[in-house]
């Protein structure tokens, strides 16, 4: 059986790493989404696990489409009744990209016109009620090739259930995880996100430090399907939670400036399960200071600012945390923002950069790893020891 999962542009690579992590066979990447072979009793481990997937499909064909009749033909020739029963509900959504076929709705009408066809033939009925389990059909059309699927995941996987309030500007949990995964955190290494907001990124890191499944907590769509029966949930549960660190050391501070986001990042890690790993605590970002006894990695998400005037407050606030992010040059940094100038505010070039989407704006991780010294000759900055007081847990 083939699946699909699909991901926000840039985190294709690290999405087929986890695919290949779960033992299953990576068949094409594109732009978006990663084609992989499996089984039904795949369908709800995938789910459960997948840390960057946006949706899981199971692909019902591939065909060449130019024209109504070839989506129309192409999309009859599937096993639609393999899988949709007589009274089952069955939607078609898509998209058409860099294709013959432009008009979304005249495909969707078309699509579901062939599977009801091919169902009305399979069970010899013309009218279908479509009162039982929703099969939400979809179809993806690039460059004349379509590609039918039917969407398991139900609401989206970024949803893990943690996080029903998420404050002003949220992170989409998956991107969060990709930073966090990018990081590498590790039981001996402090992760601090001084702009922690909700908290998604310490959550997803403590999440992935204790290899807690994303997705362990939330129910999805496919658990109704007939095919795909509760025995196969029972065991990819039983199979995802027995990976889980119930010990581990891992620590990690989020802190903020608005001390009311702070109630809500605690419930948020407290319905993930995590608030163990995590001390939370006021500050502002541009006072923050390095602990002389520990090893460390800032990975953030500051303000990025959308009108004229916040930028200007956005812009000092970069150059600002440039100059108190010195005194943490032996540590890593990870700070995303969609300013295009970051380095140049920031005061430092980053060793190395990732283009990444948060929804649909596009953003880039920079990353800073290696020591003034050996980055360039323009400057070295030795830190000052200064006292340093952990901050109590946040309750």
């Amino acid at each position: 059986m083939l699946l699909a999962a699909t991901c926000l542009f840039g985190l294709e690579r690290q999405l087929g790493e986890e695919i290949d992590a779960l033992g299953l066979k990576r068949v094409k990447t594109i732009d978006g989404r990663v084609l992989f072979e499996g089984e039904e009793k795949d369908v709800p481990r995938v789910n459960i696990n997948l840390r960057l997937a946006e949706r899981v499909f199971i692909v019902l064909g591939r065909f060449h489409a130019e024209s109504f009749s070839e989506l129309f033909d192409g999309t009859y020739s599937l096993p639609w009744h393999e899988w949709i029963g007589r009274l089952d509900e069955f939607p078609v959504t898509g998209h058409s990209i860099k294709s013959k076929l432009t008009s979304i709705p005249d495909c969707q009408s078309i699509v579901k016109k062939a599977i009801v066809n091919k169902l009305s033939a399979e069970y010899g009925i013309s009218w279908f009620e479509e009162t039982g389990v929703k099969y939400k059909v979809e179809f993806f059309i690039l460059k004349d090739e379509a590609m039918l699927l039917i969407d398991t995941s139900g609401t989206a996987l970024h949803k893990r259930g943690y996080r029903p309030d998420s404050g002003a500007a949220p992170l989409r949990e998956t991107l969060a995880a990709s930073i966090a995964l990018t990081s590498r955190p590790k039981d001996d290494i402090l992760l601090w996100d001084p702009f922690c907001g909700s908290g998604t990124i310490a959550i997803e890191a403590a999440m992935i430090a204790r290899k807690i499944a994303p997705g362990l907590k939330r129910s999805f769509a496919a658990e109704k399907f007939a095919r795909i029966n509760d025995r196969m949930w029972l065991d990819a549960r039983d199979e995802a939670a027995s990976f889980e660190i119930k010990d581990s050391k891992f620590e990690a501070f989020a802190s903020d400036i608005d001390e009311n986001i702070l109630d809500v990042a605690y419930e948020n890690a407290l319905r993930a399960g995590v608030e163990e790993n995590i001390n939370l605590f006021c500050q502002d970002a541009r006072t923050i200071k390095r602990p002389d006894d520990r090893r460390g990695t800032i990975v953030c998400n500051p303000p990025y600012g959308e009108r004229m005037g916040e930028m200007r407050d956005i812009e000092r606030l970069y150059r600002e945390i440039g100059q108190t992010f010195k005194d943490f040059e032996a540590w890593h940094i990870y700070v995303i923002t969609s300013c295009e100038y970051f380095e140049r505010l920031y005061g430092r070039r980053a060793d190395k950069t990732k283009k990444l989407y948060n929804g649909m704006l596009p953003c880039t991780l920079y990353q800073f790893f290696k020591p003034i010294e050996f980055r360039d000759n323009k400057q070295k900055f030795n830190p000052t020891k200064k006292p340093y007081n952990k901050p109590r847990k946040k309750v």
